[in-house]
């Protein structure tokens, strides 16, 4: 994505403002970033003509975008001029704002314009300090046009009571960061093969590219030396590869069941092929994951979100870069595990057969993902309360 240092409206062709409702995010890291634009679809599923503008600090580099309807950069200095010829071109309805907040400019103009602002996840290190003990304390000045502070931390809390912020608008809420909804499944199919498979060690290479295959299968064949039982669920990336992947399942040598072709796993199959469509299936009935696309080490990857929330232990490649910040996280909480060969992919595989290895990083991985869950309902709720507001207002003039 390229940097931008000045404000938009300077662009010589500034992006109009879309028509409708326009949600303001502004973001200090790339899991912000991501959180925000995934509240944004979600409301806009909600909102069908409401439109994502974000924002994000000089410093921040992101490696791709997820969704936001204008993806801007970074905004122009904190002066009367810029602040007013950004909110003049943009008109936003509402903001939520992360990082610290200590744009005084900005703060005043959106509390003029009546313009509702939430100020998200904000951390003990983002507090503006007061300028001097021996003189009046105006972060309640600045702070005033805030709707809501939103903070994971009790000593922020009480850090901006005893400046004067109304404690009845600070809420204590998770950190900020993207949740799942993860795909769902057909629940009878998922129990007649959890049912047929009875305790038969089942692992899934979940968006696997064509070039990623062979190495996937070498592995699992390393694998079933040790666990003469596993099999392995073929999901690939792509539909249009299906065809030549069948065919390369079928000259591996690897007895295989054809789910595209209405066939079940039996006794007999090592590997079942399927197509993407299936994950939130696939997911369910697997307790290790290698999530692909990731094998390559200039690969961008995909999101382990869906993984996580449904139970799966993560393995992964070094190609993650789109989303280093959420394997990171995992591999924090000890839910995701990287493999950098065949012999260390089997290894894990082989290695997290055992029940209580793999439970305990999918319940890590499930504990993770779904810790923000709270934070982006309020902040989807206190959003629409505010749209609304503003849309009976501008109702009655």
């Amino acid at each position: 994505m390229q940097r931008r240092t000045t404000g938009t409206h300077r662009h010589a062709n500034p992006q109009p403002r879309p028509k409708g409702e326009l949600l303001w995010v502004h973001a200090t890291t790339p899991e912000r970033y991501q959180a925000l634009c995934d509240i944004g679809r979600r409301l806009k599923s909600l909102r069908p003509d409401l439109s994502v503008l974000a924002s994000w600090d000089s410093e921040l580099r992101l490696t791709g975008t997820v969704g936001c309807d204008l993806p801007i950069g970074p905004l122009a200095e904190d002066t009367t001029a810029e602040t007013r010829a950004f909110l003049d071109h943009w008109q936003p309805d509402v903001c939520i704002w992360t990082g610290p907040p200590t744009r005084r400019n900005l703060l005043r103009q959106l509390r003029e314009r009546n313009i509702g602002v939430l100020l998200a996840d904000l951390t003990e290190a983002e507090v503006p300090n007061r300028a001097s003990r021996w003189l009046p304390d105006q972060r309640k000045r600045l702070l005033e046009g805030l709707n809501c502070i939103l903070t994971p931390s009790p000593a922020v809390q009480d850090t901006l009571v005893r400046a004067g912020y109304p404690a009845e608008r600070i809420e204590i809420a998770g950190p900020l960061r993207m949740s799942a909804i993860p795909p769902g499944c057909n629940h009878d199919e998922l129990t007649a093969l959890q049912q047929a498979l009875g305790s038969r060690p089942v692992w899934l290479a979940a968006h696997v590219k064509r070039s990623e295959l062979s190495a996937v299968l070498d592995a699992h064949r390393k694998a079933l030396q040790l666990l003469h039982r596993l099999l392995l669920v073929v999901a690939m990336d792509s539909y249009d590869d299906l065809g030549k992947a069948r065919q390369q399942l079928r000259d591996s040598g690897l007895s295989v069941a054809d789910w595209e072709a209405g066939e079940t796993p039996e006794d007999h199959n090592q590997v079942l092929l399927a197509d993407g469509d299936d994950l939130g299936l696939w997911y369910r009935l697997s307790p290790v994951a290698l999530v692909a696309s990731s094998l390559n080490p200039a690969a961008l990857g995909q999101s382990p979100l869906d993984a996580a929330a449904l139970g799966s232990a993560i393995l992964h490649g070094p190609g993650i870069h789109a989303h280093r910040d959420l394997y990171e996280r995992l591999t924090a909480a000890g839910a995701a595990r990287a493999i950098g060969t065949e012999d260390a992919l089997s290894d894990a595989v082989v290695d997290l057969s055992a029940p209580d290895k793999a439970a305990r990083m999918a319940l890590a991985g499930w504990q993770s993902v779904t810790e923000s869950a709270a934070t982006t309902d309020t902040l989807m709720e206190k959003v629409q309360d505010l749209l609304d507001q503003r849309e009976d207002s501008h109702a009655g003039a």
